[in-house]
């Protein structure tokens, strides 16, 4: 024992005299834990998250990479990636983007259960989670934040944007993303008339496209014909991803392969647009169904399964009843411990069309995360059984109008086209409701009635009380009046008015629950029943629902009035003008919106406050949000649009529920829902991990 302790002690000598003689270098400093928590006086440009040289450089330290042990077993779920992985460090980018976890560094490994409708529904969480873009909004809100950029800048005059990209970022399939993945994005997909019969409007200022240009591998410039100072606002909230993989989309172009023919012929289609639309679809909705869904057959004879992402996870099965994810070997995050995430293996999402089944599961703990289409009128159910579900559930406040109806002004049938088109039959029918009454029974209590408005209160400067309150108070008797002016009168005594041709004022209301609380549309098909106007009510799917109401072929639309945040229509106002929605969201106006895009060649042709809607709007595209310019815009299209009422408000700040099981870590609870979702539920998903 003694002769063992005189070794030790020889042999600590003799390392001394080495490191004095040789003078080792000193050992690099650990990197302290750094988390949203406790960031050990370590702070960034950015709450909550440093470039890799900013973390380095504040903490004195210098970050190790380490992977998930599984992430050999998870590539090789991944069609068409390579078989061998080279090292983290190698996997992910020289300029890696290092985010602070909320509370500690997770644990990798588990299955993130998810929930929706069904595919293209807009009900999927799995959505928002795995999503990226070139920058996000911070937690608080207040700020833009890097994402896939790590930079950029603007001109003076806003009509060109530089984004620097992060040095050696990857593919999903392991090859580099680049400028000319950008610039592909838009050049050879977005201004391809086979892929776009006509360039997204939103893409379109003073009806010249922007230009895209990659001025070397990590630098894109867009330049653009008119002021644009949102446009980062866009891509913050924004469904559209701006970049899509040359390597693997452009082989079947023949500017890009020669053998683009034969490789087009090989795998059985008629053509690139066909083989391109595949993949990416076309679309800026992210729930498209991926080609698995499409023809899983054909799928699996491709190189690729789905198209190749820069996001968390990656698609590697889906059929009608859900889609499973893995997570992406080569993400472009990491943790101040240097761990890449994301740190959940897989992401598991069901389809479940019907809601008391997506409600059972969710009581019964199968799904660890839930909040799209969720109401408050299930909250005493989620509440009551959170104990035995092993989940908590969380009240998240909304910031605008909830459920909003409308009147289709250009009906196919003359008659009720006329009457549509009588603000005092909108404003009669906004005063039989009993808002009230409504926010007891539906609401719990929750919220205020509020008229539908052009953009999120709360969001903007413009919006007024008054714009807000406009015919929301409850006065039958006032509506009755208004109704009978217009010479609706109910003469046979039976309840119901009479129209013009002597026919009983009948309207359906066809829905789809995603849209909203059904109990909502029973009240009013009430309210409205006793003042005279009959309305039936019938539930229809999601898809068909937006299909034909989008069509206008529905005399009432239905649907929460969403997407209408200030940084959505700082460059992206379609709630201004006709339809007052996108597709997603059906509204009125079919007509009118067809007559301004065809030059009025068809369509019909709509009234003065409409075309100058359309003048202003524009106008408000080029102001930057919040200033008096902005806000004199603003103000008004929100007079234009209260003094019409095109869209009929219920109610207005409320709670969202929000279902998340337990064994979550890092999850905080959301400061603020709405339909703007990749910004205002502030979160960092790639960072979530299981406890136990």
């Amino acid at each position: 024992m003694l002769y063992k302790s005189r070794l030790l002690v020889s042999i600590s000598l003799a390392v001394l005299l080495l490191q004095t003689i040789f003078i080792l270098p000193a050992a690099v400093a650990s990197c302290p834990s750094v988390t949203a928590a406790n960031n050990n006086g370590i702070t960034g440009s950015y709450p909550n998250q440093f470039e890799l040289a900013e973390f380095q450089s504040a903490a004195n330290c210098e970050l190790t990479f380490q992977g998930n042990p599984d992430i050999a077993a998870l590539n090789a779920r991944i069609q068409g990636n390579p078989s061998n992985l080279s090292s983290v460090a190698d996997r992910i980018p020289a300029e890696p983007l290092v985010v602070a976890p909320y509370d500690t560094a997770g644990k990798y490994g588990g299955v993130l259960n998810f929930l929706s409708n069904a595919t293209e529904a807009g009900s999927s969480d799995a959505c928002s989670l795995r999503h990226v873009n070139f920058v996000r909004y911070s937690d608080d809100l207040s700020q833009l934040v890097p994402d896939i950029a790590k930079s950029w800048s603007w001109n003076s005059e806003f009509t060109q944007l530089t984004i620097s990209l992060r040095k050696g970022h990857r593919w999903s399939d392991g090859e580099p993303f680049t400028a000319a993945d950008v610039a592909f994005w838009f050049n050879d997909l977005i201004l391809n008339k086979a892929i776009y019969a006509k360039t997204p409007g939103a893409w379109v200022w003073d009806g010249k496209p922007a230009q895209v240009e990659a001025v070397n591998e990590t630098t894109v410039k867009f330049t653009m014909p008119v002021p644009t100072p949102g446009l980062m606002n866009r891509f913050a909230i924004s469904f559209i991803q701006p970049f899509q993989p040359k390597h693997f989309l452009g082989q079947f172009m023949e500017k890009y392969n020669a053998n683009a023919p034969a490789l087009i012929e090989q795998f059985g289609f008629a053509n690139a647009a066909e083989a391109i639309n595949f993949y990416y679809g076309g679309s800026d909705w992210k729930d498209v169904p991926s080609p698995l869904l499409k023809d899983n057959a054909k799928a699996l004879t491709m190189s690729k399964a789905v198209v190749p992402t820069l996001e968390s996870h990656v698609v590697v099965g889906e059929t009608s009843l859900g889609r499973d994810f893995v997570a992406n070997p080569y993400f472009h995050m990491v943790d101040t411990a240097g761990n890449q995430l994301p740190y959940i293996n897989e992401y598991n999402e069901d389809y479940a069309p019907e809601k008391e089944v997506r409600n059972l599961k969710l009581v019964n703990g199968e799904v660890d995360y839930k909040a799209q289409n969720l109401f408050l009128d299930d909250f005493p159910l989620y509440k009551q059984n959170a104990d035995n579900g092993q989940y908590e559930v969380h009240l998240t406040p909304t910031v605008g109008e909830a459920i909003y109806y409308s009147f289709n002004t250009t009906d196919k049938d003359p008659i009720l086209r006329k009457i549509f088109n009588d603000v005092r039959f909108r404003q009669a029918m906004s005063l039989a409701i009993d808002r009230d009454e409504i926010i007891e029974l539906v609401y719990l209590g929750q919220g205020e009635a509020m008229q539908a408005t052009p953009a999120e209160p709360g969001t903007v400067d413009f919006l007024t009380d008054d714009h807000m309150k406009s015919f929301t108070q409850f006065d039958l008797n006032k509506a009755n009046t208004l109704l009978d002016e217009m010479g609706l009168k109910d003469s046979d005594g039976d309840g119901v008015r009479e129209m013009s041709n002597g026919k009983p004022l009948i309207l359906q209301m066809f829905y789809a629950n995603q849209g909203g609380p059904v109990k909502n549309h029973e009240l009013v098909q009430g309210y409205w029943g006793d003042a005279g106007v009959n309305v039936t009510i019938r539930e229809i799917s999601t898809d068909d629902y937006r299909s034909q109401a989008g069509a206008g072929e529905f005399s009432v639309t239905t649907w929460r009035d969403a997407n209408r945040a200030g940084p959505t229509i700082s460059q992206s106002p379609f709630m201004f003008v006709p339809p007052f929605g996108d597709r997603w969201q059906p509204g009125t106006g079919f007509g009118w919106a067809q007559w301004h895009e065809t030059n009025g060649a068809e369509g019909i042709e709509p009234p003065a406050d409409v075309k100058r809607l359309y003048e202003i709007t524009e106008s408000f595209k080029t102001a930057t949000l919040g200033t008096a310019a902005s806000n004199k815009i603003g103000k008004e299209v929100a007079d234009i649009h209260l003094k019409n009422l095109w869209k009929i408000g219920l109610v207005g700040k409320t709670k969202q529920p929000v279902v998340v099981r337990n064994v979550v870590g890092n999850f905080k609870p959301f400061k603020v829902s709405t339909y703007d979702y990749y910004w205002a539920f502030s979160f960092r998903p790639q960072q979530w991990y299981f406890t136990k």
